[in-house]
C-alpha cells in the first residue's frame, strides 16, 4: 500500500504555542497555499483519511473534492497528542523540571497530565494496522507531525515502546502542508 502522509496547513496560534490536540484554525490563505501545493501531487479517486481537528479535516473535505474522492473518514486515532495542562502554553513557561522529566521518559510521561507517547502510538499504530488490512492500494491521510512520525515508526516493526522512543527521538523537520510517501 502506498501511504500519501499530509501534514496540516500552519493553525492560527503564536508561534512557541505548545497547542498538541487543541482545535485550531488555519487562516483562509494558507489553505488556499497547501490545497493548491497538494491538488497536483496527490491521486484522484483515492481514499482520504484525516484527523478530526479542524486544521486537518478541512483540508481534508477540500482535498476530497478537487480530487473526486469520496467524503473524506474522519479517524480521531490520527488526533495530535494531547498536552494536558501543557496545551496552548507557551514552551517557555513549561517548567524545565517537567520538560526534563518528558526527556527522560519520553514514552510514559504524561506532558501536563495528558497523553503519553505511547498511548498515541497505540492508537496510531491501530489505525495503521486497520488500514494495512482493508486491502486498498492507496490511500491519503492528512493529519499531524507526530502522526506522521508515528506512521513512520509503524514501518519498522518495532514493539509499540520502541516505536514511541524511536518517534519521539527521531528527528524529523515535517513542514506544514509536506507531502510524504510512505510504501508499506
Amino acid at each position: 500500500m502506498r501511504l500519501y502522509l499530509v501534514r496540516h496547513p500552519k493553525p492560527l496560534v503564536a508561534a512557541d504555542t505548545c497547542y498538541g490536540c487543541t482545535d485550531l484554525t488555519v487562516s483562509a490563505e494558507e489553505h488556499a497555499r497547501v490545497l493548491a501545493s497538494l491538488t497536483p501531487n496527490l491521486p484522484e479517486q483515492t481514499s482520504l483519511f484525516c484527523s478530526p481537528l479542524q486544521r486537518c479535516a478541512v483540508l481534508a473535505d477540500s482535498l476530497a473534492e478537487a480530487l473526486d474522492c469520496a467524503p473524506a473518514i474522519h479517524d480521531a486515532r490520527l488526533a495530535e497528542m494531547y498536552f494536558g495542562d501543557w496545551e496552548m502554553r507557551a514552551w517557555s513557561d513549561i517548567p524545565r523540571i517537567e520538560i526534563d522529566a518528558w526527556a527522560n521518559d519520553i514514552a510514559q510521561f504524561r506532558p501536563g497530565g495528558g497523553e503519553n507517547v505511547l498511548q498515541m502510538a497505540q492508537r496510531v499504530s491501530a489505525f495503521h494496522d486497520d488500514l494495512l488490512r482493508c486491502g486498498q492500494d492507496r490511500a491519503i491521510v492528512i493529519c499531524h507531525a507526530g502522526t506522521m512520525r508515528l506512521l513512520l515508526a509503524c514501518q519498522r516493526g518495532l514493539p509499540l515502546a520502541e516505536m514511541a522512543r524511536y518517534a519521539a527521538r527521531t528527528p524529523h523537520k515535517i513542514a506544514y502542508g509536506e507531502l510524504m510517501i510512505l510504501d508499506c
